[in-house]
């Protein structure tokens, strides 16, 4: 505790209503505390550090000016809420952030009535934000109910088209409603496109302190182009004009940029929007990503996503790598392809630092493609490149292709186009919790008609299906991979493409089969090794490819074991559920197999280790010996005779 900032100020808030007895001096003071503190507890827990630090001010000048949790304040992605949190009373508990039991590394609506919509994917602050203004206006409550509805988002989430949408949709209803722009000109990653052109160009000639000029209304004394923003700000004091900018377009009075460090700008301006508001109004801030923590400022992502570090240095504790990540195996592993193939190109959808496609945009920059937030457009773009003749390899994280999936049906596996996808993070992520789990990729494209859909389970198998994807042109083709290293099995020089739909035999053994999809079997190999303590031999089995199925070694499986059981990471529907059907229409359950499936429970499992998740899963090692003495009846008969 003593190693913790002294906050004399922000001990005095326990809940945003606290913040109204404070003068706007005061105010400033609590924002430095506020930061100060965020940095403390991060530094402990690790987790989501810069996109916090840069909306410090703007979170109190909020919270000071509003009136949650009546008016719905809505943060986009939300890894920046950290400070929301501290100040809407879960300080106490800041320090569990991202761990199992604790708080979550995002907003989420049972933590907390000051949390009124859950998100940690990007882009659908202001289509919620929209559904409440309209709610309140329909219930007819606006009084006693609902107030304004609030939503704060970044220039790189105003990449995704969701996002327009919803500005179209707002400015032709016309409900009262506030858009903050917090315009710091990166996402996770340099932000990407025309948008992102736009808004720096509102600001690009410009020394960033003159923006204080907008709150005193010395609109002459400023520079083009914050001529204008000032301007507009002044403007919105007296009446509210509206000038004929993109958003003034789309229906929204716009207002700035301003600085969103500076309270002296922040406090009027936010007071003017609540008194004057009619309809729906954007306000332009800019900010710092890490602003006030000299190495998060400095670091090329500003502290996205942090280990635990030490405070004054910024240095992670991160531990030592025993084995090579698969992220970065899968990077390498593209790259040699790359070398012999001109027609190999990647695209991203604004990870290409995640993805390991910062190492191919290095090598061929021509040939690396970052759309920004926008995985709709990333995937129907790729299905476009591969009908132009180039072999392009899609790589997103399980969890955000889930928002391209209408592209993958429509664009891609109805014209049976070669687009490769490379799904990163599959399986359970951990700290990120159950938005960012990769929990139904396999279900998903494994019952789209000639999908051809791999899981590799360990880093080598993944150099393997690399080169499979880079060889197969005759449909679109799928390999996922977990996050985190490898298992530290001897690696191969090249890759070498594997025979479509045919699995691998781990181990002969009688009695049970395990039949393994993905990265689960080093805990399959494990159970094998305890099972035999009790005299049990089971055969273990790699699929590899969840479709197409090895029929030929599934129904010698089944035919030469009294038992078969399925394990994967994905959920019901996916490779079991597969695996199922096959046995079923082959009449083999009529034989008497005792068939079982472990899957991904029907819940959705909140942050953890990965090792806990997986304990929830009931996927771990033990687990997997569990069912087998179910099965086999052992555990029964163990209970008999004592």
């Amino acid at each position: 505790m003593s190693d913790r900032p002294a906050t004399p100020y922000l001990d005095r808030v326990t809940t945003p209503a606290d913040l109204k007895a404070f003068s706007d001096v005061e105010l400033r003071q609590v924002a430095d505390e506020l930061r100060a503190e965020t940095i403390s507890a991060v530094s402990e827990t690790g987790g989501h550090l810069g996109a916090g630090l840069g909306v410090v001010e703007l979170t109190v000048a909020l919270h000071a000016v509003f009136d949650a949790p009546r008016d719905k304040l809505i943060w986009d992605v939300s890894h920046q809420s950290y400070p929301h949190k501290i100040i809407t009373g879960r300080r106490d508990r800041i320090r569990t952030i991202r761990q199992k039991d604790g708080l979550s590394g995002f907003t989420k609506r049972s933590e907390s009535p000051y949390d009124p919509f859950g998100a940690a994917h990007s882009s659908t602050s202001i289509s919620a934000a929209l559904g409440f203004a309209v709610a309140r206006d329909l219930d007819g409550k606006s009084e006693t109910g609902h107030g304004d509805a609030i939503a704060v988002i970044g220039d790189g989430a105003m990449s995704a088209g969701m996002a327009y949408e919803a500005l179209n949709n707002a400015g032709h209803l016309g409900k009262r409603m506030i858009v903050i722009l917090n315009d710091n000109e990166m996402s996770i990653a340099p932000p990407t496109g025309a948008m992102s052109s736009y808004l720096s160009r509102l600001y690009a000639e410009a020394p960033f302190h003159t923006l204080k000029d907008a709150a005193k209304g010395i609109v002459s004394f400023m520079p083009e182009p914050f001529r204008e923003g000032a301007k507009r700000a002044k403007d919105m004091l007296k009446g509210m004009a509206m000038g004929g900018t993109l958003f003034e377009e789309l229906g929204f009075s716009y207002l700035g940029p301003i600085d969103g460090h500076d309270m002296t700008q922040l406090l009027p301006v936010l007071r003017a929007i609540k008194a004057r508001a009619h309809g729906p109004v954007l306000l332009h801030v800019i900010t710092q990503k890490g602003k006030g923590y000299k190495p998060a400022e400095d670091r090329a992502d500003r502290g996205h996503a942090t280990a635990k570090f030490d405070i004054p240095s910024g240095e992670q504790k991160k531990a030592a790598s025993n084995a090579p990540s698969y992220t970065k195996t899968f990077a390498k592993a593209l790259l040699q392809e790359a070398e012999q193939d001109h027609r190999i190109c990647a695209v991203t959808a604004a990870m290409p630092d995640g993805t390991g496609l910062d190492l191919f945009n290095n090598a061929y920059p021509s040939r690396c493609f970052d759309v920004g937030i926008a995985e709709q457009h990333a995937v129907t773009f790729a299905a476009g490149l591969a009908a132009g003749g180039m072999r392009p390899f899609a790589a997103i994280y399980s969890t955000f292709l889930q928002r391209g999936y209408d592209q993958v049906v429509h664009d891609v596996a109805i014209q049976r186009l070669p687009v490769r996808f490379a799904i990163d993070r599959a399986g359970l992520v951990g700290a990120d919790g159950a938005t960012h789990a990769g929990s139904y990729d396999v279900a998903y494209l494994s019952n789209l008609p000639g999908f051809t859909v791999m899981a590799a389970a360990d880093e080598a198998e993944l150099v393997h299906m690399v080169a499979t994807a880079a060889a197969h042109d005759s449909g679109p083709i799928a390999f996922r991979y977990p996050r985190g290293e490898g298992v530290g099995v001897e690696m191969p020089e090249r890759g070498e493409p594997l025979d479509i739909g045919k699995g691998r035999m781990i181990r002969e053994g009688s009695g049970v089969a395990l039949l393994s999809f993905g990265a689960r079997l080093k805990e399959v190999r494990e159970a094998a090794e305890k099972l035999e303590a009790r005299g049990l031999t089971p055969t273990i089995a790699d699929a590899r490819f969840a479709k197409p199925l090895d029929r030929e070694m599934i129904l010698t499986l089944a035919r030469d074991h009294e038992a078969l059981i399925t394990i994967e990471e994905g959920a019901v529907g996916g490779f079991g559920s597969h695996v199922a059907q096959l046995l079923a229409d082959e009449g083999v359950f009529d034989q008497g197999l005792k068939f079982r499936s472990m899957v991904l429970p029907d819940i959705f499992i909140d942050q953890a280790s990965p090792a806990d998740m997986y304990a929830v899963a009931k996927l771990n090692a033990e687990d997997i010996e569990a069912k087998v003495l179910d099965v086999m009846g052992v555990a029964r008969m163990s209970e008999r005779r004592a």
